[in-house]
Order: C-alpha cells, then sequence, then structure tokens
C-alpha cells in the first residue's frame, strides 16, 4: 500500500514537471514571434516617397506611379503601384485633387466673367493639393425665361 502511494506521489510529481515544461516551452515560443530585430530594421527604412500617378492612355483613367525610399538596410528602395484618376475629376487642379464647388456668382461686368470657388474635398495617394481654388468662366449671354407649360404648340404653315 504505502508503494502505491509512492507511485502515485512521482505520477503527481511527473504530470506537474510535464505541465511546467510545456508552459515554458509555450512561453519561449511566443517571445520569438515577436522577433524585436526585425522591428529595428524596419525603422531603418525611410517612408514612401511616391511620385504622381501617370496614366497610361490619355490624361484619366489606369496607370502607375513610382515609389521610392532610402535607408541602407531596405530590401527594396523603389517600387512601382497600379492606380487610377477619376476621369470626371478637374484635371485644372490637379488630377488627384478634387474639389467641392459652390454656386457660381453673378457675372462681374467689367471682366464679363463669373467665379466660383472649391475647397479640397479628397486627395489622392497624399498628393499636394491647394485647399482652395477659384475658377473663372465667361458669363455667356442672357437666356430668356423658358414657358412653364410642358407642351409647345407650332403653327404648320
Amino acid at each position: 500500500m504505502q508503494q502505491q502511494q509512492q507511485q502515485h506521489q512521482m505520477f503527481k510529481a511527473a504530470l506537474l514537471a510535464l505541465i511546467f515544461l510545456l508552459a515554458a516551452v509555450s512561453t519561449t515560443e511566443a517571445g520569438k514571434k515577436e522577433k524585436p530585430e526585425k522591428k529595428a530594421k524596419k525603422s531603418d527604412c525611410g517612408d514612401w516617397q511616391w511620385s504622381v500617378c501617370v496614366p497610361t492612355s490619355g490624361d484619366c483613367g489606369l496607370g502607375t506611379r513610382e515609389g521610392t525610399r532610402t535607408g541602407a538596410e531596405c530590401k527594396q528602395t523603389t517600387k512601382t503601384q497600379k492606380c487610377k484618376i477619376p476621369c470626371n475629376w478637374k484635371k485644372q487642379f490637379g488630377a488627384e485633387c478634387k474639389y467641392q464647388f459652390q454656386a457660381w456668382g453673378e457675372c462681374d461686368l467689367n471682366t464679363a466673367l463669373k467665379t466660383r470657388t472649391g475647397n479640397l474635398k479628397r486627395a489622392l495617394h497624399n498628393a499636394d493639393c491647394q485647399k482652395t481654388v477659384t475658377i473663372s468662366k465667361p458669363c455667356g449671354k442672357l437666356t430668356k425665361p423658358k414657358p412653364q407649360g410642358k407642351f409647345h404648340l407650332l403653327k404648320v404653315a
């Protein structure tokens, strides 16, 4: 009976030692996954600096842009990325800048132009965009008010 108790205690001790060993191994592996050395190498690399998007054909649509970064330990210092310039954006202020425009102002009789202001709404790929832009266009001829009815009768000669 005493021998059985000793075997039982040794079995408990072996089981506890196994659990302790497994916990120590999993803690060691968890520490290896962090790899602080690699994080230090990444900080040696500078941030990516991107050129403007250059359309493949025309002045909008799909294209590419070049990225560069500095750093002695960087594996990659240049790369090309696909990009897209929306065709409905005003190219006058940069194809990667989109503005929200106010209504057209009154016609300036001295210049025969009317103007409106646009505030920056969105910039693609951290583009360098002006915060506010102003555009002008000719006033055009004055138009007569249109009739209110839905149908217009024409006289046939």
